[in-house]
């Protein structure tokens, strides 16, 4: 892979990143508010488009989405599946 496709993804993966960790924040504090949150599904979206380890990260830190089975258990699985097949195409290099 090319240094400058190389530098793109690690940046990518950095702003998916902290985007999904910010969208935790963001809806933990409205859930505490009593007002208009995001929708599960942009959380899902976030976590799918590589953001699954700062999703599970703002899960940790704002214990957020924690007491359900499919964020408790789907973004580790996501995050661990991820992590391979990010290992697998690095490791191809």
């Amino acid at each position: 892979m090319p240094t400058e496709a190389l530098s793109f993804l690690w940046g990518y993966l950095v702003a998916i990143n902290v985007t999904a960790f910010l969208a935790a924040a963001v809806d933990k504090r409205r859930a505490k508010r009593g007002r208009w949150r995001l929708p599960e599904r942009t959380l899902w979206l976030l976590a799918l488009l590589l953001g699954s380890a700062g999703l599970y990260f703002g899960m940790l830190v704002f214990r957020h989405k924690t007491q359900r089975p499919l964020f408790r258990f789907g973004v580790p699985a996501l995050l661990v599946l991820q992590a391979g097949i990010l290992l697998l195409l690095l490791g191809n290099l």
